[in-house]
């Protein structure tokens, strides 16, 4: 996927990250560039050769949590201009905060974005980094900025250098430690590694301007004391960086040209650069440096996407899981039968921007509905059954026969074939295409109808979808008054595709499934989480906007073809929408089928 290519194709949305990335690869900016065949400092990529990457991007998560749809747009995005401008993609994981790292989650990315298409090969390398493998650098370079007076190790208390940053309106306050000389640093920041000091103890800070108008810049921490055991390094380290320090370092040691983040980084980029710069002073790191740009996050409506949030919902067991269909996460989505191409196909549509802004969930629906309307299997389903009793059948077919009725796998790839099932005496429908008494514009089944003149208005002719045409003559009731059965008449020679077919136009068409060959199953009716647009905005509490209608499960019964399905196969049920047999439980002897989306967009209709 990484196969250099002169220019993206003219189909591609044009954005300003394109127009940098290509104004970069007119000037060569990075056409000097060396790569050392792996990640390293400056000496390591001096010694290799020419880079053939003509760009080099990266995803950096934390495995810290699922990735969500907004990573997703991410992932698009970095892997996507690789691929378009001859470059490679390293996915890399920022785990320099082992309290909240797990190996779960750094397996559950890795799935993610192979599964959404992409990979980190290039030229037979594996370009898959964890920060971690990077700290003795870090630390090296943590001692080279103490040395040249670019760093100092902090010993007041959280509450004094918070109070002592100032604000706004105010700069900060010199720490009583900032004059320490760089030896006497030094040996306290090797203090700090070896474990001599508490955590929270002290902190390394970097040495910059204490009036500056930019907060960040004055004098940010760059490394803590956290005794914490982490999933990749074990208890080897008591100290890790700052997020701030080392993702710069991280892009440059794997000679990234273009790092792209959210727009929140954008007061960081100073700092970004600060750290560049000093390390290329010194000769730590190469030049030219990488560069930051941001990007307007995702903003989906009916969607959180804080982990925090989302883990509040695991773990108070607001849903089944971090895959629960109703998730945000990529797992989820893909269990709820979301597919890759309808994600990438998103990702393309909302496009890239600078500014804020919120995209309606329909977009993401309606992306969805695109790539299955040409790919999904088309089959019938009744999901709120009634018994449907055809009374004549056995005088006109005899008693116990079926008839072999078919429709196209899908319409859209008739050489697929098509799929068979019977029609007999007696039939599934739903309970919703039998009225009593019908309503107006209602056209499927009731019983005949007494005139305001007294005269009777024979009931109801519909056709029975791939089959045959019937008349409604009533239903039966069971003591509490509820129908049991709808009874219809057959009318002869109308069965779909026979010469006859035609010569009664009817105006109600209803699916059904054969009683003798239905298959039962679990079918869960998905709806969106939340029912607020904005369910944690202006400090609103997400829980109380939960949907208590996100999830319905009702027991259907599908035709046979059905019977064969297999996990993460994909159907449309004709009348009801987008529906994929479950990940985790769907079982050919128990089938579980989960509803994707509707044929249409009606929420709030």
């Amino acid at each position: 996927m990484n196969s250099p290519v002169s220019e993206p194709s003219d189909h591609k949305q044009s954005n300003f990250l394109r127009q940098i990335i290509e104004n970069d690869l007119a000037q060569g900016t990075y056409a000097s560039r060396h790569w050392g065949g792996s990640p390293g400092d400056a000496a390591h990529h001096a010694q290799g050769t020419v880079d053939p990457a003509r760009v080099r991007l990266r995803f950096p998560p934390e495995p810290n949590g699922y990735l969500h749809v907004g990573h997703a747009k991410s992932i698009c995005l970095n892997f996507g201009l690789a691929r378009d401008y001859g470059g490679v993609c390293h996915l890399r994981f920022d785990d320099t905060n082992p309290e909240k790292e797990d190996e779960e989650y750094v397996r559950s990315i890795v799935d993610s974005v192979r599964w959404l298409g992409f990979n980190w090969e290039s030229g037979g390398t594996s370009h898959l980094y964890q920060a971690s493998d990077y700290f003795d650098f870090m630390c090296r370079a943590a001692e080279y900025l103490i040395e040249a007076g670019h760093a100092y190790v902090d010993e007041q208390s959280p509450e004094e250098m918070r109070a002592n940053r100032g604000d706004f309106g105010k700069p900060g306050v010199d720490s009583p430690f900032r004059g320490r000389t760089p030896a006497e640093n030094l040996a306290r920041f090797h203090g700090m590694r070896d474990g001599q000091l508490a955590d929270g103890a002290a902190v390394l800070r970097a040495k910059i301007d204490m009036a500056s108008p930019n907060i960040n810049m004055r004098d940010p921490a760059i490394y803590r004391i956290r005794r914490a055991t982490h999933h990749n390094t074990g208890d080897r380290w008591c100290i890790y960086p700052m997020y701030t320090f080392a993702h710069p370092i991280e892009d440059a040691l794997e000679q990234i040209t273009h790092s792209l983040c959210t727009l929140e980084f954008e007061d960081q980029r100073p700092f970004y650069d600060w750290v560049l710069e000093r390390l290329a002073e010194g000769g730590l790191l190469s030049a030219p440096p990488p560069r930051q740009y941001e990007f307007a996050r995702l903003n989906l409506t009916y969607v959180i996407t804080s982990k925090r949030k989302l883990a509040q919902l695991v773990n108070e067991q607001r849903v089944s899981g971090w895959d629960d269909p109703r998730m945000p996460t990529i797992v989820g989505l893909r269990r709820r039968g979301y597919t890759a191409e309808a994600i990438q196909l998103f990702a393309e549509r909302i496009g890239v921007t600078k500014s804020d802004s919120w995209i309606d969930y329909s977009t993401l629906e309606g992306a969805l509905r695109d790539t299955l309307d040409a790919t999904a299997k088309r089959a019938m389903a009744v999901l709120d059954p009634v018994k449907l009793v055809i009374t004549n059948w056995d005088a006109l077919h005899g008693a116990g026969t079926l008839d072999d009725c078919s429709a196209p796998i899908n319409p859209h790839a008739p050489d697929q074939g098509r799929r068979s099932f019977q029609f007999g005496k007696e039939l599934w429908i739903e309970r919703t295409d039998y009225e009593e008494t019908p309503p107006k514009g209602f056209h499927r089944l009731y019983p005949p109808q007494t005139a305001a003149d007294g005269s009777t208005k024979p009931g109801n002719r519909v056709r029975l979808k791939y089959g045959h045409v019937v008349q409604c003559t009533g239903a039966v009731r069971n003591e509490q008054g509820h129908i049991t059965e709808v009874h219809a008449e057959l009318v002869p020679d109308t069965k779909s595709g026979t010469p006859g077919a035609d010569a009664i136009k009817v105006k109600g068409v209803i699916t059904w499934v054969g009683v003798h060959d239905a298959v039962p199953a679990e079918v869960r009716l998905y709806e969106r989480l939340f029912n607020d647009a904005h369910p944690d905005a202006g400090g609103k509490n997400f829980l109380d906007n939960l949907n208590p209608d996100s999830l319905r499960t009702v027991q259907a019964y599908l035709e046979p073809s059905l019977a064969s399905a297999g996990v993460d196969d994909r159907f449309q049920f004709e009348r009801h929408g987008y529906f994929v047999a479950d990940r985790r439980d769907h079982h050919p002897d128990k089938p579980v089928f989960n509803r994707t989306t509707g044929l249409r967009d009606s929420w709030g209709k």
